[in-house]
């Protein structure tokens, strides 16, 4: 997908002026938008639309909404509240006049999410790629993995089984179900001796306390499970089941519930020394080993070895530029793996190798270069939305990934725009700047600065 040039803007009406011509056509914002594909977006999503029913909101406002969320880093609700503030939003999206309304209702972009799916977030990733050229076409990518973590809470075995224990009550409640005992005054007794009594000397007591939680979640699943509706267990047996294995779950065991709302979440393992667990899924990011243009991710569920993460992403890397990579550098983690299609997976060896001085001197600078990775998946956290998902259930995963990677890129490309504009005034207005003041003392001024510019 090549984007494609905007058309040039007309002047509008002398009593109504068009949005842009208030606006400075060199914001970086109004050059992305000029060089994104809209009628592309168009093209590709209108068909996730039904021809019948009430009229929808335009294509190009909800992915404009969608790229701002994740370049500025705001929620659905600020996004929306940021947009009938700053004309520029307004202009990103598409606006021909400025507008005091709401674009939308926040819960109107959940909606877009659910009904573009992965395919359609995919095609806005395919475009922030296809935007930088011949520098997402780079044979050499480096590939690595992170943990997206989600929105969870600490788990803890009574966390969870209070948390099974008042989704009881609300389903007894529901179905109009009288249930023997509700143990309400009695837990919050248990409570209390869990939370405050942390001392030695009541360490028996808590252990009791814990224990009688699990006894009094069992009561209440057995007992809702004799009592629902046949047609209600049913509909409810997964869950139930999935709530009983919360509660007796062991320290040992495999495949653990850690979230009742995201069953999918996983126990990972970096080994980070301020956080040696983190609750979510495994994501692997591609990118080349030169521009640093993300070209591929991935998310996953469960807690997969890093090789095996390698078929899927470069799969990606495949299907959006048409070509696989030469070289994949990964770091050891991704031991085990050597071919993988046309594509050499380079991993650091243990340097006992009979390769020639300059071979090892090689393949420790493209090692090294390596891990630019790092730095790339920091700022997808912290500045990406990478770093909590919020977005519910696995295809939420996918979609959050998707997106912070997308607007990494274009982040990337507004930079590049304006760094390449702050060269061309320097070379375009220093030589007037010589030629009009004492050249020996702006030289010597320059040089006293450190700006790095010499003189002559």
């Amino acid at each position: 997908m090549i984007a494609k040039p905007a058309p040039k803007q007309q002047q509008g009406h002398l009593l109504f002026p068009d949005l842009l011509d208030h606006l400075n056509p060199k914001d970086p914002l109004l050059v992305l938008a000029r060089n994104l594909p809209w009628e592309e977006f168009e093209k590709e999503l209108t068909p996730f639309y039904a021809i019948k029913g009430r009229p929808a909101k335009p294509v190009r406002l909800m992915v404009g909404l969608l790229l701002l969320k994740q370049i500025e880093h705001l929620s659905d609700e600020r996004v929306v509240e940021a947009w009938v503030r700053n004309p520029y939003y307004q202009a990103f999206c598409g606006m021909k006049q400025f507008q005091w309304n709401f674009p939308c209702a926040p819960s109107d972009l959940v909606h877009f999410r659910k009904r573009i799916g992965e395919e359609g977030v995919e095609k806005i990733f395919l475009a922030s790629v296809a935007l930088h050229g011949k520098d997402s076409m780079e044979s050499d990518v480096v590939v690595d993995t992170t943990v997206q973590e989600k929105n969870i809470t600490f788990p803890t075995d009574t966390k969870l089984r209070m948390s099974v224990i008042k989704r009881s009550w609300k389903v007894a409640e529901q179905e109009n179900i009288s249930l023997r005992r509700s143990y309400r005054r009695e837990l919050k007794t248990l409570m209390r001796t869990i939370r405050f009594s942390k001392s030695r000397k009541d360490t028996k007591k808590v252990s009791s306390a814990v224990r009688r939680v699990k006894t009094i979640a069992n009561v209440l699943l057995r007992e809702l499970s004799r009592k629902l509706p046949a047609s209600r267990y049913e509909e409810m047996k997964e869950e139930l089941c999935r709530w009983r294995k919360a509660v007796n779950q062991q320290r040992s065991d495999k495949d653990k519930v850690y979230s009742l709302h995201e069953p999918a979440v996983s126990c990972i393992c970096k080994g980070k020394a301020h956080k040696k667990y983190e609750f979510g899924s495994k994501a692997a990011v591609a990118m080349t080993k030169g521009s640093c243009v993300i070209v591929g991710v991935k998310s996953f569920t469960g807690n997969p070895y890093d090789g095996d993460t390698l078929q899927a992403v470069l799969g990606q890397i495949k299907q959006i530029r048409g070509t696989e990579a030469q070289h994949a550098f990964c770091d050891r983690g991704f031991r085990g793996r050597k071919q993988i299609g046309k594509t050499s997976i380079e991993i650091p060896d243990n340097g006992k190798t009979k390769a020639t001085e300059y071979q090892k001197q090689k393949a420790r600078k493209n090692f090294c270069r390596r891990s630019a990775i790092e730095p790339v998946i920091g700022h997808l956290k912290s500045d990406f939305r990478l770093t909590r998902n919020y977005l519910k259930g696995v295809i939420g995963d996918t979609l959050n990934l998707l997106l912070s990677a997308a607007a990494f890129n274009l982040c990337k490309w507004m930079r590049a725009k304006t760094h390449i504009l702050h060269y061309f005034l320097f070379l375009v207005f220093y030589p007037i700047l010589v030629s009009t003041a004492d050249h020996y003392q702006l030289g010597a001024l320059i040089e006293h600065n450190g700006d790095g510019f010499s003189e002559g």
